[in-house]
């Protein structure tokens, strides 16, 4: 079977594999594959040891993006959130209902948001300590421009979290060039190609030690995080985590560094990408977005007009030729969400064009 979602994301049969262990979390062995995880992950970031560190949390995505709205936000602090897509929404709500005060910026979901968005907002309100946005929308597939935004937030004083779930490892970001930002966050089943089940956030530890206190919440909490990583000398997990998927994210940033990181990462993702939209249009689906906004990660286009198309009847369809595509959208419009990340080439993204050609054909030729 071919996945092509946004995550979680096919991966190689050694990450697989590597989850095929019983394994002690705070046993002595296993200390060493962790504290090596969080070392590299830093690096990943571009980050600089001992001013940066890596917080895991367990779960999905948007538990580890509650956690940095809870601890870089101070309660009934503002936070403004560029709104241009359905992660977008959810980070907002996140926010609020963690009593945060959110500032809506409302754009299309068909561009990125650009420093020109955001900076006469923060000029009209200086109340703002926080800017929040999603590096890559996953509904529509836009890409943010975060270095953009990152410096217009620092020129004027402010913060910044990034939301990086399904971007981290492929969109260049330095944490490096931005000691504006506080931290990003990201998981273990997306651009990195590991398995689902960890969230991690990399975030300036000067900063998670002088927001402490503010998460009101000890399960969300990464000030807590930091705090029990320099306790324990080797930055113990504070709750049982998903060993295995641990085990096997150590396997995956082999992977990684082996292909050539984030710039051959990103090569890869943006063939694979161009080849999908490319190919769609060629068989008649209207992308969703033009091309000078496409990102890499995922494709997205117009459901086919004919009433007679079903999305569900569809994507089985599609599934018995033995291509898994997203069975849902979150944009405004009915569009077919289709990845383009993975342990995927262009071979694959041609097969699966081929595959969606010929499932439209016969179940349209049937419906008929």
């Amino acid at each position: 079977m071919l996945l092509l979602i946004p995550g979680p994301v096919q991966t190689r049969p050694e990450v697989r594999a590597a989850m095929a262990q019983d394994i002690a979390p705070w046993d002595r062995d296993f200390q060493a594959v962790y504290a090596r995880i969080r070392e590299r992950i830093v690096g990943v970031a571009g980050g600089t040891p001992g001013v940066h560190a890596t917080l895991p949390l367990q779960g999905a995505g948007h538990f580890v993006t509650e956690a940095a709205l809870r601890t870089f936000v101070v309660p009934g602090g503002k936070v403004l959130i560029p709104m241009n897509g359905a992660y977008a929404t959810r980070m907002a709500r996140l926010a609020r209902e963690a009593g945060r005060e959110v500032v809506p910026l409302d754009l299309p979901d068909t561009r990125g948001a650009t420093a020109a968005d955001i900076v006469p907002v923060l000029e009209a309100d200086t109340s703002i300590g926080h800017v929040a946005f999603v590096f890559n929308e996953t509904g529509s597939g836009i890409v943010n421009d975060a270095d953009g935004i990152g410096r217009a937030v620092r020129g004027l004083g402010r913060r910044m979290i990034l939301d990086a779930v399904s971007a981290f490892g492929v969109l260049p970001f330095r944490l490096d060039e931005h000691p504006e930002c506080d931290v990003l966050v990201f998981t273990s089943g997306k651009c990195l190609e590991g398995m689902p089940g960890m969230g991690f956030a990399v975030a300036r530890m000067d900063r998670a030690e002088a927001c402490a206190g503010h998460a009101q919440s000890w399960s969300l909490d990464l000030s807590d995080v930091l705090a029990n990583a320099k306790r324990s000398g080797w930055g113990s997990i504070r709750f049982t985590p998903p060993v295995q998927a641990i085990a096997a994210f150590d396997v995956a940033l082999d992977l990684y560094e082996a292909e050539g990181g984030q710039p051959a990462r990103y090569a890869r993702y943006r063939a694979n990408a161009d080849a999908l939209y490319d190919g769609l249009a060629a068989i008649g689906l209207r992308p969703y977005l033009e091309k000078q906004h496409q990102g890499p990660v995922i494709v997205t286009v117009h459901q086919p007009s004919d009433p007679r198309f079903d999305l569900m009847t569809f994507v089985e369809a599609l599934k018995r030729r033995g291509v898994l595509i997203s069975n849902f959208y979150n944009t405004s419009a009915p569009t077919l969400r289709i990845g383009a990340i993975g342990a995927i080439t262009t071979d694959d993204i041609r097969r699966a064009v081929a595959a969606i050609g010929a499932t439209l054909d016969d179940m349209l030729a049937k419906a008929a």
